[in-house]
């Protein structure tokens, strides 16, 4: 690598699933078992891995029970701060799914073509540039009958809806001119609380995604 040349700069934006969230004791993931930190060793020097994930946040929502989860009012901070983003990925969708919000899979694909269209435009600040966008479909919702979650996701039609979410996205990305990747085509969700994602789950998303991102560098 030319230790004049920056490495390529790439922005994880998302929720608890980019946060880190173990479903096994409800903490996070350490530094060495978390897809995020095992996606940097994945891309290697040549690449630098920003860590974006925060628990419950929405694409659009301001949540009225938890507050600050607004994604499209973090991704204008996001952008600013972390300039300037070589290759941004986006992995939203599963906290809108929750019943208080009453959006489906063809809304949450409106909501998610805010983000792509702020993403997708140049800053008018120092180092501005947009930068290429990966759009992941987050896995779909496992069967949440009997888990720590099941209140927050009732009725038959949201594990539906979630799992039409990766057809909307793709759509939604071509539209945009953003990448797309299907995560549960690698991962599936834990059968503890039907959302987040098991330790053995975290390498092969890692890789997957690193593959993703080399398409785009």
């Amino acid at each position: 690598m030319d230790g004049s040349k920056n490495p390529t700069s790439v922005v994880c934006f998302g929720d608890s699933l980019t946060w880190g969230f173990n479903p096994v004791d409800r903490t996070r993931y350490g530094h060495d078992l978390r897809w995020t930190r095992m996606l940097q060793t994945e891309l290697g020097e040549g690449f630098h891995v920003v860590e974006e994930g925060l628990n419950g946040r929405t694409t659009v929502f301001e949540d009225p029970m938890n507050g600050d989860k607004n994604g499209l009012a973090h991704l204008m901070t996001v952008r600013k701060t972390h300039m300037p983003i070589d290759i941004l990925i986006i992995m939203l969708g599963t906290n809108d799914l929750q019943t208080r919000f009453q959006f489906g899979a063809e809304a949450l694909g409106r909501a998610m073509s805010r983000l792509l269209d702020y993403a997708g435009r140049d800053l008018d600040v120092v180092e501005g540039e947009a930068p290429k966008v990966l759009l992941m479909s987050p896995p779909t919702l496992g069967e949440l009958k009997g888990t720590p979650y099941e209140e927050l996701y009732l009725g038959p039609d949201r594990r539906k809806e979630s799992g039409k979410l990766a057809s909307v996205y793709r759509r939604i990305a071509s539209e945009y001119g953003a990448a797309f990747f299907e995560t549960g085509s690698v991962v599936t969700v834990s059968k503890l609380d039907a959302l987040h994602l098991d330790p053995d789950m975290q390498a092969p998303l890692a890789r997957a995604v690193a593959k993703e991102v080399r398409k785009l560098a």
